[in-house]
């Protein structure tokens, strides 16, 4: 009884292991997909800026 409750809670362990793993796989996984679009965010960010500042220059010409 108590042998089979020891094993039971060695593969529980080992399969809770095995999935931390992979959540911690995962979560690192996302962080660099959120690195990513925060960087592209930001250039998109810098390009539409610098659009308007052209804007702005051509209607002062005008």
């Amino acid at each position: 009884m108590l042998s089979r409750k020891v094993d039971e809670l060695i593969v529980l362990c080992n399969h809770l292991r095995q999935e931390n793993r992979i959540l911690r796989a995962s979560e690192h996984a996302w962080k660099q997909e959120r690195a990513q679009l925060i960087e592209r965010n930001e250039m998109a960010r810098t390009k539409v800026e610098a659009m308007i500042g052209r804007l702005r220059a051509l209607e002062q010409e005008t």
